[in-house]
């Protein structure tokens, strides 16, 4: 009887699967031809190995039926690529499209846009930027590019030195709270992941853009596909003379990816340059206008990825930084005598680990291990060496080591995430330490979706944290590793016309690393605090405005995010570097319209208040303690297009607000600028 059924009745096979029980099998990069639901597993169901542009469906009438394919985001918010919808752990997702609207030169800037993030810049357009989330520090911010943790164990500072443009971003996950089990123990309050753009359509892009204060960028990228491989390379320019004195810069950026199809398997090749000099102004204390930093990064990274039922997923990465700080900068006039040579460093990370995923009719489970070995060499940071190798007089070396275990239930309406990290690093003997994740979500319906999350995360200090000692700094080489844990829960509705998102958490903070002090007049300490509690919430509205009130009316999108935070530190009151000066309110807001055939308008505004206060500098000695002022910015892009051509102009801070991210260095005023682009 039953198989008389199906000979009646018409078979389709899906690639992707979206807001389905069964989506789990998108994860495995199979076709599934639909036989017989139950439960949260298919029952009747065979699994065939997916062509990069699947066409294939079956039926037994001569019906004409196009091939259906439904789409679905897979994000990587767990141990295991889920799609967006299923996810048990909450994550912010910043498509293509956005990108390609906003009025911006790098992901820092871009970044801003996002209500829960926060963007202490010390220089514009990716210069140097510090990316906290939730009130937690740049520190405890895990930097990751198609999967590679990036994040630099020199200093969080150093961690967005990465070779990439903005033309070659697929999308950017956000996940928020601590990730330690996602993306290793590092994420102490959540991680950012760049994904880049696997693009087999477009052979070659372009783009040119000039501005005030000599701003000039270029960008190109070329692809190339051949049987079973696609190769791409990217490049990158960007300079300017700087907006205030000893603010200019040079960054060049090169990036190549190949990815080749063997058997059915996939294996990703990457690797990149990131080469920056800038400009310090008063970068790292505000008796220094004159400083400059020269950095150079390069990263290489090899990933594997079976299919079936049993995947193995095997990834092997080396990074390595180099960085010349100048405290007075090469060619300023009177140099003090003390002053005898730069700080130079050279950081290297080498990794390797193997996540195998197993799918049944319970779900699927993720389990492995890493192994990350952190080193660097400096002639100010480390241990003293026996003997020198070139500039280098210093030096330390840490291995991290860890397993983990995660079970993600997925039954029709309810998603189930239980796992944790085993963690243990060699620079604290003969300890291992366990940080449990557990996460839900419960779909009532298609559009609703309900999410709770508990997670504990870690994170060692960095090298500058432990060692760095100057005439305003003193390092702390008997720090603890921080520790913290997190609750959330939220809600999310989506639907064609209206998305949004209501988010409540509460973070507690064991040992927080911040450099503080107690007078104006004190050394800054890199010191474990000992308690910091954080708590908030955040609200997202998104509105299709074409599907809502048609097409015969001008405007597209409308997007608004508000965050709020509170922290409260248990302890003596002292003056924070970076820690305690959290955004306590931000609010941003996003408008794109039409404006004639092809113009359209993209209005970006953001609202922010901080926490906190800095001690002003009045000729270069520090003066009062001083709150930190609300500002608000407004950005507008305006985009013309051609079949191939893009022509815009980006119209930055229009009411030229006067502001600070980051105490004493003021940011810019008004910046207009404008290019093309173009698509081969």
């Amino acid at each position: 009887m039953l198989k008389k059924q199906f000979k009646t009745t018409r078979v389709f096979r899906f690639k992707r699967f979206a807001r389905k029980s069964y989506s789990v099998f998108n994860s495995l990069h199979k076709t599934v031809t639909i036989g017989v639901l139950s439960g949260c597993a298919l029952i009747s169901a065979h699994a065939t190995t997916v062509e990069p542009a699947e066409r294939v469906y079956t039926q037994t009438s001569t019906d004409s039926i196009p091939p259906t394919e439904l789409d679905e985001v897979v994000v990587t918010a767990s141990k295991v690529d889920l799609p967006l919808n299923l996810a048990a752990k909450q994550v912010t997702v910043i498509s293509r499209q956005e990108i390609e609207r906003a009025p911006v030169r790098s992901i820092e800037d871009l970044l801003n846009y996002v209500a829960g993030v926060d963007i202490l810049q010390r220089g514009p357009h990716g210069v140097q930027a510090d990316i906290s989330l939730r009130g937690g520090s740049f520190d405890q911010t895990a930097i990751l590019l198609n999967g590679v943790n990036l994040t630099n164990p020199h200093t969080g500072h150093y961690s967005f030195n990465i070779p990439i443009n903005l033309s070659d971003i697929e999308r950017i996950e956000i996940v928020q709270g601590p990730s330690s089990l996602v993306y290793g123990a590092g994420a102490f309050s959540g991680g950012v992941n760049i994904i880049t753009r696997k693009d087999p359509e477009s052979n070659g892009f372009a783009k040119l853009e000039g501005g005030m204060h000599g701003l000039f960028g270029a960008e190109a990228r070329g692809a190339y596909k051949a049987d079973g491989s696609l190769h791409t390379l990217s490049a990158g320019y960007k300079h300017s003379d700087g907006y205030i004195r000893n603010s200019d810069y040079n960054i060049v950026n090169l990036l190549w990816q190949s990815r080749f199809e063997i058997n059915g398997a996939n294996l990703d090749l990457q690797a990149g340059l990131n080469d920056k000099k800038q400009g310090a102004n008063t970068f790292y204390t505000a008796a220094y206008p004159d400083q400059f930093d020269d950095t150079r990064g390069v990263f290489a990274s090899i990933r594997g990825e079976t299919n079936g039922r049993l995947k193995f997923i095997p990834h092997i990465y080396w990074s390595r930084h180099y960085d010349e700080f100048q405290l007075i900068r090469e060619g300023t006039p009177d140099v003090p005598d003390w002053y005898t040579d730069h700080n130079y460093h050279r950081s290297d990370v080498f990794g390797m680990n193997l996540n195998m995923q197993y799918a049944s009719r319970w779900g699927i489970t993720g389990f492995g291990g890493e192994f990350r070995n952190e080193g660097i060499l400096s002639n100010v940071l480390g241990k003293p060496m026996e003997d020198s190798i070139g500039k280098y007089t210093h030096s330390d070396n840490r291995t991290n080591i860890s397993y983990f275990l995660e079970h993600n239930f997925i039954f029709k309406k309810f998603t189930l995430s239980v796992g944790g990290l085993l963690n243990h690093n060699t620079a604290v003997v003969n300890k291992f330490d366990l940080y449990p994740a557990l996460n839900a979500s419960y779909r009532p319906s298609e559009a609703l979706r309900l999410y709770a999350s508990w997670n504990k995360a870690t994170r060692m200090p960095t090298f500058t944290d432990l060692y760095y000692t100057t005439a305003t700094h003193t390092g702390n080489s008997d720090l603890e590793a921080e520790l913290s844990e997190a609750f959330e829960a939220g809600i999310k509705y989506t639907h064609p016309i209206i998305r949004g998102s209501i988010a409540a958490f509460h973070m507690k903070g064991r040992n927080m690393i911040d450099w503080v002090k107690p007078s104006p007049d004190a050394l800054w300490e890199s010191r474990n605090h000992t308690r910091i509690n954080t708590k908030g919430f955040e609200v997202t509205v998104g509105l299709d405005l074409k599907k809502w009130f048609g097409n015969g009316q001008p405007f597209r999108s409308f997007n608004m995010g508000y965050m709020y935070l509170d922290q409260n530190m248990v302890e003596d009151e002292l003056i924070s570097n970076y820690v305690l000066n959290h955004l306590r309110y931000k609010f941003t807001a996003a408008l794109h319209h039409d404006v004639v055939r092809n113009l359209t308008l993209s209005w970006n505004f953001r609202w922010q208040e901080r926490a906190g206060s800095y001690v002003q500098y009045v000729d270069l000695q520090p003066g009062e303690r001083v709150d930190f002022s609300p500002f608000s910015l407004l950005d507008v892009k305006a985009n013309y297009k051609f079949p191939r051509i893009d022509l815009f102009v980006n119209a930055n801070n229009i009411f030229n607000t006067t502001h600070v991210d980051f105490g004493n260095i003021p940011q810019p005023g008004f910046w207009l600028s404008g290019g093309a682009s173009i698509r081969f």
